[in-house]
C-alpha cells in the first residue's frame, strides 16, 4: 500500500468514527481559519476606513477604555488596540509560517541524509542536532535574535533554529526503518541512484507526520515570539505584535487598564490554542493511536 493510499485510509477511517479529537481539529481549524482571515483581512479593512491606523497615537485620546469609537479601547500612548491587536495577527503569522517553513526545508533533507547513508555523516548530524536540541528554545531564540537583530526575517531565523533538530529527528528515525524494506531494495537492486531512492522512494514516506509537527511547532513559535516582543528583541517597534503590545499595555495596567493587556492576550492565546487543537488532531490522522 502506498504512502497516499495508507493515508487516504487512516483519514476515512478518522472522520468515519466521530471523537472528541475530531471535534476538537475543527474547532481548531475553525479557530485558525479565523485569525488567518484577519490577518488578510486587516489591509483591506483599513483601507475601506473600517479600522484606524495601527501606528496612529496623535488623533486619539490616551488610556481610553472600551467604546463605541475604540471597541477595545486605546494605550497609553494613544494607540487603538482593537487595530494592533487585528494586525498584530498579521504579524504573527508572517513570523511563525516563515520560521517553521525554515526549520523544515533544513530539517527534513538533513533527517533524510542523516537516516538515509548512516555512517559518520548520521554521526556528526546526530550529534550537533542533540546539541542544538538540549538548549532551550526560548533561550536560544533570544540569544540569536540579540545578535541578528529586529525585523520578519531576522526573528523568523532566530525562532527556526531551534526546530531544526525536531524534524531531522522525525524524518531520520522513519528513514531509518523504511530504508531496510523491500521496495527500497528492490530500487537499489534496479540501479536507482540515491538520490532517486530519497526523492522518489523515501521522502513522501517520511514525512507523514511533518504536518503535525508543523502546527505543533507554529503554536510555539507565536508563544517564543511573544516573549521576544515583551523582551524587545522580536519586530521593529513600528510593527504592531502581541508581545510589544503587552509590554507597553503594563504601563497602564497598575492604574486600572486592563484592556490594553485583555485583548493582546487573549488573541495570542486563542491563536495557540486553535493551532494545538490542529496538530492534536492531525496527529489522530497520521498517527492514528492503538485502541484496546
Amino acid at each position: 500500500m502506498s504512502w497516499v493510499q495508507s493515508l487516504s485510509s487512516r483519514r476515512s477511517r478518522f472522520f468515519a468514527n466521530p471523537s472528541l479529537s475530531k471535534w476538537l481539529m475543527l474547532v481548531g481549524l475553525v479557530i485558525t481559519l479565523f485569525f488567518l482571515l484577519v490577518a488578510l483581512g486587516a489591509p483591506l479593512f483599513q483601507s475601506w476606513g473600517w479600522l484606524q491606523d495601527p501606528l496612529e497615537f496623535l488623533s486619539n485620546s490616551p488610556k481610553s477604555p472600551p467604546s463605541g469609537e475604540h471597541w477595545f479601547g486605546t494605550t497609553l500612548q494613544g494607540y487603538d488596540v482593537f487595530s494592533r491587536t487585528l494586525f498584530g495577527t498579521q504579524a504573527a503569522f508572517k513570523v511563525v509560517i516563515l520560521a517553521t517553513t525554515l526549520s523544515l526545508v533544513v530539517g527534513v533533507p538533513l533527517g533524510l541524509i542523516s537516516g538515509y547513508f548512516g555512517g559518520k555523516i548520521d554521526k556528526v548530524l546526530l550529534f550537533l542536532m542533540d546539541t542544538v536540541y538540549t538548549l532551550p528554545g526560548l533561550l536560544l531564540s533570544m540569544t540569536l535574535a540579540f545578535v541578528v537583530g529586529r525585523g520578519v526575517f531576522n526573528a523568523a531565523i532566530a525562532l527556526s533554529i531551534s526546530y531544526v533538530p525536531q524534524y531531522y529527528r522525525v524524518v531520520r528515525n522513519h528513514t531509518t526503518s523504511i530504508k531496510t524494506e523491500l521496495f527500497v531494495e528492490a530500487a537499489k537492486a534496479l540501479g536507482a541512484s540515491p538520490r532517486r531512492i530519497l526523492s522518489r522512494y523515501l521522502f513522501f514516506n517520511a514525512i507523514q507526520s511533518v504536518p503535525v509537527l508543523f502546527a505543533l511547532n507554529t503554536a510555539d513559535a507565536i508563544l517564543i515570539l511573544g516573549a521576544l516582543g515583551f523582551l524587545g528583541l522580536g519586530l521593529p517597534e513600528e510593527v504592531p505584535e502581541w508581545g510589544h503590545d503587552l509590554k507597553l499595555a503594563l504601563e497602564i495596567l497598575s492604574t486600572g487598564g486592563w484592556w490594553a493587556t485583555l485583548f493582546p492576550g487573549l488573541a495570542m492565546t486563542a491563536m495557540v490554542t486553535g493551532l494545538s487543537l490542529l496538530g492534536e488532531g492531525l496527529s489522530e490522522i497520521f498517527n492514528p493511536r492503538s485502541r484496546a
